[in-house]
């Protein structure tokens, strides 16, 4: 990454700064959206902008944008750093304030864009899919209404840890053949009276006969932009499509399983996995424990609308 976006400036990397008094920093004050592009264009940004303006004006922040400002603002900063197409960071800071919390609105937030290439997941990926952990980090209540992108990761964060311990479990288990082909896994959170919430970085859905199932907001769960546009498509191809609040065993029963996000769009979930106490051996000893989900491949549903969401992403390109 050679020149990232501040306050519309493409600025060397080693030259972007922002202050130390900045409440983004102080207090985890400002929001961020993730999203990519598909023929150098930023897809669904006019979403993206709309739930961060929301949020902004939740948060006190005076925000405004031009979602074609962006777009230019983007297809230069890909350019100065030798990308056809990105992985796209847009931060909003609540900007300098004192020490202590303050009354008013923040009148003078920050702006930065980060670009990165995208990650090189494989087209394996989106056939054989990949694993899914049920974690033991439970996914925390909102600090409002509803969940929003904020600055305070921590924890996503923790979340993460815990997954990279659970893959470490998983992966001295498995056998060298098993070690070289390995796909890295999501994990999921749960609330805190057990219900299924969403992954790490990404959200849930799973499929009983013709219904796309989702949790719903109320478990606590960022409203993704991906997510919304998979109900709308689902909805097009005719399923029944539903948000509620779900108990970990309806994932384990379900036909096809998967998790969406702005980078990967709709990857599909082959494998659960868990920790359960096996009352056979030592008392509180942790065994891991898995399923294969469906045939152990992307299930035709899924398979669907990943196709209608990609043709509606090069639909947008051609635009």
């Amino acid at each position: 990454m050679n020149y990232i976006g501040v306050d519309g400036v493409p600025t060397p990397a080693d030259q972007a700064v922002i202050s130390v008094m900045d409440h983004g920093l102080m207090y985890g004050i400002g929001l961020f959206e993730t999203f990519r592009t598909y023929g150098g264009r930023p897809f669904l940004l006019e979403r993206h902008i709309q739930r961060l303006q929301a949020g902004c004006r939740t948060l006190g922040i005076e925000y405004a944008a031009e979602p074609e400002e962006i777009a230019e603002q983007i297809a230069g900063l890909l350019k100065l750093n030798g990308l056809a197409e990105g992985y796209i960071r847009y931060t909003v800071t609540a900007g300098d304030g004192p020490l202590g919390l303050p009354a008013g609105d923040y009148g003078k937030p920050r702006i930065i864009i980060y670009v990165k290439p995208l990650p090189e997941t494989g087209a394996a990926l989106y056939t054989k899919g990949k694993p899914l952990w049920r974690l033991a980090t439970s996914r925390n209540t909102p600090e409002g209404d509803i969940r929003l992108k904020s600055l305070h990761y921590m924890n996503s964060m923790l979340a993460k840890r815990e997954l990279v311990q659970l893959e470490a479990t998983r992966q001295s288990a498995a056998s060298p053949v098993a070690k070289s082909s390995h796909v890295p896994a999501e994990g999921l959170q749960l609330t805190t009276d057990g219900c299924l919430a969403e992954g790490v970085v990404s959200n849930l859905f799973f499929v009983e006969g013709q219904t796309l199932h989702t949790p719903e907001v109320g478990t606590g769960i960022l409203p993704g932009i991906t997510r919304a546009m998979v109900m709308e498509l689902g909805a097009r191809q005719g399923l029944a499509v539903e948000e509620g609040r779900y108990a970990w065993s309806r994932l384990l029963s379900a036909d096809e399983v998967f998790m969406t996000n702005s980078i990967q769009e709709l990857v599909p979930i082959t494998e659960l996995w868990w920790m359960a106490s096996d009352a056979e051996l030592k008392v509180n000893e942790l065994l891991s424990q898995s399923r294969i989900v469906g045939e152990g491949r992307i299930g035709a549903i899924t398979s669907h609308l990943l196709g209608d969401y990609r043709e509606k992403a090069r639909d947008h390109d051609a635009t």
